[in-house]
């Protein structure tokens, strides 16, 4: 047997870990020396007695420092905390199994169902489609909402805005959608909602039959920026 390449393959390879340490924070933003990464890479920040970590992104670089922002809260992190690099982009697991189930921006289950069976997994941040590649919008999609298909009809591949005050219907409308709607699957995502208007969203504008063919993704308003960033 020829070892010559393992061999090669052994002198080449680097065997230290590169790590960092938090020297600031200020807000959410998180300062560190090291370790070795690029834009977009997730990196675990380690609590003071090691016993956990938190995730954490990295947005930039200040000189020879490395700029992160957290996905959860900052407790038990402070200076010198260990950063480590997983060398990962952020992906998102999907599959069938998704359907029906109430979930955050980085695919954890929210609800109390059963741990989610996940078929795959893809880069959060997509690859840009070639607007010349883009379908014409020719055919119309039933919403379900009389007023809306019989005198401002949406066609398939449309963006709609709904602007309004607050306690005006938006909500109720949304539900409204999300039930009737000729569509086989809704994916809504509650971005910057508190906490109370998501439950109300679900039971009482939602309901049972919008959940059994909807995905909802869910980033509350007191949660960090980077968290409601993701949700698609």
């Amino acid at each position: 047997m020829d070892l010559g390449g393992f061999l090669t393959e052994l002198r080449t390879t680097d065997t230290y870990k590169y790590l960092g340490k938090i020297e600031k924070i200020v807000g959410m933003t998180i300062e560190a020396s090291g370790p070795l990464c690029s834009i977009g890479d997730v990196c675990r920040i380690y609590t003071k007695d090691m016993k956990s970590h938190i995730p954490a992104e990295v947005v930039g670089f200040n000189e020879h420092k490395v700029l992160l922002m957290p996905y959860t809260d900052l407790e038990g992190i402070g200076p010198g905390s260990i950063v480590d690099n997983t060398g990962d982009k952020l992906n998102v697991r999907v599959g069938d199994k998704l359907i029906g189930r109430i979930i955050d921006a980085l695919g954890n289950p929210l609800d109390d169902g059963e741990p989610i069976e996940y078929t795959d997994t893809v880069p959060i941040a997509g690859i840009p489609v070639n607007p010349l590649t883009r379908p014409k919008i020719h055919e119309p999609i039933e919403l379900g909402v009389k007023a809306i298909d019989g005198l401002l009809t949406m066609g398939k591949g449309q963006r709609m805005g709904i602007f309004a005050g607050s306690g005006v219907g938006k909500s109720t409308l949304m539900g409204m959608i999300a039930r009737k709607v000729k569509a086989d699957l809704n994916v809504i995502a509650l971005v910057g909602e508190r906490g109370r208007e998501v439950r109300e969203f679900i039971e009482n504008d939602l309901g049972e039959e919008g959940m059994a063919r909807s995905v909802v993704v869910v980033a509350t308003s007191d949660q960090p920026a980077m968290m409601r960033n993701k949700c698609p």
